[in-house]
């Protein structure tokens, strides 16, 4: 009898687990995505940067960004998102959303 239930269990666990997980880039509320269906920088920036770069670029463990564009060009804030820099280590952001997160980055002047 136990092994049944272990095995319903078991069951159960593997039909729900694949239920879930294909997550999917779209606009229905991952907030990576504008309305017109292209990457969020600003989204983008707050999940992976806002802790120690503050939630409007004011700076915390990390340094402040309000006029990061005016030190650095967009290749150049793309080498550090890639490769880090200081104590902040390389590709918490990759692809694509490194690509318009830096460009947001080199505006901010």
């Amino acid at each position: 009898m136990k092994k049944w239930w272990l095995a319903l269990a078991a069951g159960s666990v593997l039909v729900l687990g694949a239920c879930g997980g294909g997550e999917e880039a779209t606009d229905s509320g991952s907030g990576e995505e504008a309305s017109s269906g292209e990457l969020d920088p600003r989204e983008i920036y707050v999940q992976n940067c806002s802790g120690c770069h503050g939630d409007n670029l004011e700076g915390g463990s990390g340094p402040n960004l309000e006029e990061v564009g005016s030190r650095y060009s967009y290749d150049e804030i793309l080498d550090i998102i890639q490769n880090g820099k200081g104590r902040m280590p390389g590709n918490l952001i990759e692809g694509e959303e490194a690509e318009v997160v830096a460009q947001w980055l080199s505006e901010q002047q």
